[in-house]
């Protein structure tokens, strides 16, 4: 709109001059209040958005506090589950593509993931991966990466430094590797949880806490849950091939008839 002035302006001079008629004055006029409504009515629009934003976050704050504590139970019937965490990634379709054969052996030791998110919501959140205290690549039971807003609105991540066990740090040995492995290693899930700057891999983040954290059981399940759906298929096709036997059958009893008719 900060060019309104000087098209009036304009048009003024050319009606004037005589360029302009009055009924393309006032057609410009109509159009402009038109477009003043317009705005007014959007920026009502945009008010409501920012008032229902606000709702929004304080309902999820309150159904948050609501859920933790079925969101402590499961964690605590998960933990008795063997691989569960470590199936339940690999059964997705994304993010198993970010784990390389001697990871999943690591996240076998997987006990518990959490997703923690801060007081106000807008701020941030933790992963929490609970492991093994007897695993044989780290000392650290947990690790932890934190999501946050910074007082200036810029985001930074923080997150646990892994105390690598002798020789078992597979990050630096695939560094040292040839460049297939290097590559590999470089967009793998443990790459992503070492690095500090927000890049593509933080898909990674978005995947736990948006897809895998709201129900990891349907991952668990999926393989048998498409099997199932193989099965219904594989049903269907063969009540389609009875159908079509029957209808053969019919039809050549049919054939049958009109040919002794004959």
């Amino acid at each position: 709109m900060s060019n309104n002035g000087a098209s009036d302006e304009k048009r003024a001079k050319l009606a004037e001059q005589g360029e302009l008629s009055p009924v393309a004055t006032e057609d410009d006029a109509i159009y402009q209040a038109a477009l003043e409504e317009i705005d007014d009515c959007q920026s009502q629009i945009d008010s409501l958005n920012e008032q229902a934003s606000e709702e929004i976050l304080a309902v999820e704050v309150r159904f948050n506090t609501l859920r933790k504590p079925h969101y402590t139970k499961r964690a605590e019937i998960i933990a008795k589950v063997p691989r569960f965490w470590i199936t339940t990634f690999m059964n997705h379709p994304q993010l198993s593509l970010t784990i390389p054969e001697e990871q999943q052996h690591c996240l076998q030791d997987l006990q518990n993931l959490l997703i923690e998110e801060f007081e106000d919501i807008k701020n941030g959140y933790k992963i929490i991966l609970k492991f093994n205290p007897n695993n044989p690549y780290f000392e650290n039971e947990s690790l932890i990466k934190e999501y946050r807003l910074e007082g200036n609105g810029q985001p930074k991540s923080v997150v646990t430094p892994i105390k690598w066990k002798p020789g078992k740090n597979f990050l630096v040995d695939n560094a040292e590797k040839g460049s297939r492995k290097r590559k590999a290693s470089d967009s793998s899930f443990f790459s992503w949880f070492t690095d500090f700057n927000h890049s593509s891999l933080d898909e990674i983040a978005d995947i736990l806490k948006d897809e895998i954290w709201p129900n990891p059981l349907q991952f668990f399940m999926m393989p048998e849950a498409l099997s199932e759906e193989g099965d219904d298929d594989g049903d269907v096709e063969d009540e389609e091939d009875e159908e079509d036997e029957e209808g053969d059958v019919e039809g050549d009893a049919e054939g049958e008839s009109n040919y002794d008719t004959d």
